[in-house]
């Protein structure tokens, strides 16, 4: 389903600065897998979702997916391949539009939109069915402007819509760590629903050791651009939170002092 062959990525370069953000790069994802990426700040891992979206370009490499290489196209020409949820519940819908115009943008994700209305009676009812499945009331709400929902509401709805076109790929950016545990719980609960339901490829990427050990079936560890640690099977079933912290310290040479993931613990 996706293709990382020997990615390498260069912020600010030629000048003082230069920054080897992603180092030869290798990952092949076969289709249905959920693969959780840990690592501390500046590992790499949002710039490898950024590039697997098309945000950034690499300086070197290719990204494949479902074995078409897109490595060239930009966020746009992806869409209708890849949906994601980012952090920020704010970023990925419109505020001040409702419920049903958020939506219905995310039903034309990726397609030229033509002067047809986006809105009718069949969508309406589409609509409310898929807003029901996530057990949160707001298939009562299609005119409810989204400025108005909660975070942990907001997060659902942003999920849905990054899911309504059938991606080939879900790229989740820590997009429970801005909620609270009880609401993140819930959020996680929708997610193992959805990707069930649409046999999802997923890539998530966590600062919880926890979370990222028990979601999914994979886990890959990124330590200052490269991948450290690629975890599966039986050796992914039996490892435990220190079990990671001590290969992180036998792989990289040093001990892991990002405090948003030692708190976590």
């Amino acid at each position: 389903m996706l293709r990382l062959n020997k990615l390498h990525k260069i912020f600010n370069y030629g000048k003082v600065n230069e920054n080897h953000v992603l180092k030869d790069i290798n990952l092949h994802v076969p289709k249905g897998d959920f693969i959780t990426i840990i690592g501390s700040n500046g590992a790499g891992k949002s710039t490898l979702l950024n590039l697997v979206a098309g945000v950034f370009f690499p300086e070197a490499g290719t990204v494949e997916i479902n074995g078409e290489e897109v490595t060239a196209w930009p966020v746009y020409k992806r869409a209708p391949l890849v949906g994601r949820v980012f952090q920020d519940p704010l970023q990925g819908t419109a505020a001040e539009m409702t419920i049903e115009e958020n939506l219905s943008l995310a039903v034309k994700r990726g397609q030229t939109r033509g002067l047809k209305l986006g809105l009718n009676k069949e969508r309406r009812t589409e609509f409310r069915r898929l807003l029901a499945l996530l057990e949160l009331g707001l298939e009562n709400r299609l005119e409810c402007p989204v400025k108005l929902l909660s975070g942990g509401q907001r997060q659902a709805l942003t999920l849905l819509m990054a899911t309504i076109g059938d991606p080939q790929l879900l790229l989740l950016d820590e997009y429970t760590a801005a909620l609270d545990p009880k609401t993140a719980k819930q959020i996680i609960a929708i997610t193992d629903r959805i990707v069930t339901q649409h046999h999802l490829t997923v890539l998530m990427v966590t600062h919880d050791l926890k979370q990222a050990l028990a979601m999914g079936n994979r886990t890959i560890m990124m330590d200052r651009g490269e991948i450290i640690l690629d975890l599966k099977g039986k050796e992914r079933e039996q490892i435990t939170v220190n079990d990671l912290l001590a290969k992180f310290a036998a792989r990289s040479g040093r001990e892991l002092t990002d405090d948003r993931i030692l708190l976590n613990r």
